[in-house]
């Protein structure tokens, strides 16, 4: 009987202590982004000694997509934890995919806010391109239908008059492509987000023809989205991961630490650090709120560009899709 008793004591025991190692591993969140650096997950835990966290209640892991409505799908078949979705894709996500349980629990960074950048649309030098009414007929560059970035020239071409299809194409191309796509001749109007506007050749040889922001405004262009349910199941992990980046948003953005930054970025994209000393993480780049707190009334208002195109048959409101109960929670850390 004593020996029987051990051995269900030496059971528990062992129980007990693969729990507490079950409990204490650290729980996998793939992050996804699109741009090296300008999408700040791609680089974002680079920075050793800043985030409390990391590695102990949570493992990070970034992925890279080409473009938001890609993400939509690995989010429907649970291949990716937190999306970086955009107020086009969000839409997309929540009608057309059913995707209902979506929620926006932070923001990354916004387009077209006053003092900082905004994506830009450039035409070649040499086309003869002075207007948008001069992209009759032409063909545009877009990195992937139905993006932020695709919306952008299409709210803007209709205020010319224009409509897809009917009076100029649109093809994808990863941004990369870009200006191997205008100078080559293969488009006559290409899509540009940071890094790939601060590009030489591009801006001796191309002109910028709008912005982003002059066809829609401030916009939300990074949203951290999930599935309701996993929040719920991984709500102390997730405070813990916003309060984590908020501290490295913050130290990326303090000029202080501009040099090393750059550094980061420049050896994680292989690419000299002139492509990004001028404009990452200061008033040249996308305005990045220090609390992480994402612009819903842009994105409100945004929607009702996708309705109008045809990508979302009715307006939805936002404020059902939203849950910044986890920010709060990290922000209180920090205060």
């Amino acid at each position: 009987m004593r020996f029987l008793k051990s051995i269900a004591g030496l059971a528990m025991a062992g129980a007990l202590l693969c729990g507490h190692a079950l409990a204490q591993t650290p729980l996998p969140v793939r992050l996804s982004w699109i741009v090296p650096a300008s999408n700040i997950p791609s680089i974002l835990f680079l920075k050793q000694g800043v985030a409390k966290h990391a590695g102990a209640s949570y493992k990070p892991e970034s992925i890279r997509f080409q473009g938001t409505p890609p993400m939509i799908t690995a989010l429907a078949v649970n291949e990716i934890d937190v999306g970086l979705l955009n107020f086009a894709s969000i839409g997309l996500g929540i009608q057309n995919a059913g995707l209902e349980d979506l929620r926006i629990f932070a923001g990354e960074f916004q387009d077209g806010v006053a003092g900082h950048y905004s994506n830009r649309y450039f035409v070649r030098k040499d086309s003869g391109i002075e207007k948008v009414s001069d992209l009759k007929g032409k063909v545009i560059a877009v990195n992937s239908i139905g993006a932020a970035i695709d919306l952008g020239v299409r709210a803007m071409l209709r205020k010319a008059g224009l409509e897809d299809k009917r009076d100029y194409t649109i093809v994808e191309a990863p941004f990369g492509a870009m200006k191997a796509m205008l100078l080559d001749k293969k488009a006559d109007l290409v899509s540009t987000g940071l890094p790939v506007s601060e590009d030489a050749e591009l801006n001796e040889k191309g002109k910028i023809l709008f912005s982003q922001g002059d066809a829609l405004g401030a916009t939300e262009l990074g949203f951290w989205v999930a599935r309701d349910g996993w929040l719920k199941k991984n709500k102390a992990a997730v405070v813990d991961l916003l309060e984590d980046t908020m501290l490295l948003t913050r130290w990326y953005t303090d000029p202080k630490n501009h040099d090393e930054a750059v550094k980061i970025a420049s050896d994680f994209a292989k690419a000299p650090p002139a492509l990004f000393n001028s404009w990452l993480f200061n008033a040249k780049d996308y305005y990045r709120d220090p609390n992480l707190k994402p612009n819903i009334e842009g994105t409100q208002k945004a929607l009702g560009f996708m309705k109008d195109f045809g990508f979302m048959k009715d307006t939805i409101d936002m404020k059902k899709y939203v849950d910044l109960s986890y920010l709060e929670e990290a922000r209180k850390r920090l205060k």
